[in-house]
């Protein structure tokens, strides 16, 4: 019995259920190939930008540092965070006095919307590889049953048993559950691994907003 033959003589139901799973599998590869290297992007680009923002003593020569790290969540952090800190310089400047609770809190609000756009960019598209992971093994699994619902309907008509007439149908019914595990599962490994790797993400974005309400808390809060 040849694989392909196999396919080629299933039914209509079964071709086309291989069918959805082929694009689950190619489109989820797709993607993650995609994740990997926007994840790589965003990790490297901050190191490198966070070892400028550690060397420089001047917050406007690490904004324009910032602008050359595009893909780096702590470079967009910064960019976000440098307009607030610019405007209570202006302000600060303007009133003669310490900025004041309310615009470290417009601070602390620019940082966390910098931060969600960034993590909704990060996990765009993960969701198409949890729903792959959980929902292929069914799909195939339905390929599966009606397969071998095909091939009980052909023994009461045939009224054959044999081994000969029987397997040909059953093998291309559980071609459809192994079509369904491959697209599942390196859809569920890269869709934990990625997870693994936003929550890291999201961990240094904390840390560094803190240390950029810190520095601002220092330079224009009270003394």
């Amino acid at each position: 019995m040849n694989i392909f033959k196999l396919i080629t003589d299933a039914s209509i139901v079964v071709q086309a259920i291989l069918l959805i799973l082929l694009f689950f599998s190619v489109f989820s590869w797709t993607i993650i190939i995609f994740k990997r290297k926007t994840f790589r992007t965003a990790t490297a680009r901050s190191k490198k930008f966070l070892e400028i923002f550690k060397k420089s003593r001047s917050l406007t020569e690490v904004n324009e540092a910032a602008k050359s790290y595009p893909g780096s969540p702590a470079a967009a952090l910064f960019l976000a965070g440098y307009k607030e800190i610019a405007y209570l310089a202006k302000q600060q400047q303007a009133a003669s006095e310490p900025a004041n609770g309310s615009r470290l809190e417009n601070l602390s609000r620019a940082l966390t919307k910098a931060s969600n756009a960034e993590v909704a960019r990060m996990e765009k598209m993960m969701g198409f590889l949890a729903t792959t992971g959980s929902v292929s093994p069914f799909i195939g699994l339905f390929g599966t049953v009606w397969g071998i619902m095909d091939t009980f309907i052909g023994i009461g008509v045939t009224g054959s048993t044999s081994l000969v007439s029987v397997a040909p149908g059953i093998a291309e019914a559980l071609i459809a559950t192994a079509v369904g595990l491959f697209a599942a599962i390196p859809a569920v490994m890269a869709y934990n691994m990625f997870l693994h790797q936003l929550k890291d993400q999201i961990t240094d974005m904390e840390d560094f907003s803190l240390e950029l309400l810190s520095i601002a808390e220092r330079l224009y809060g009270s003394p």
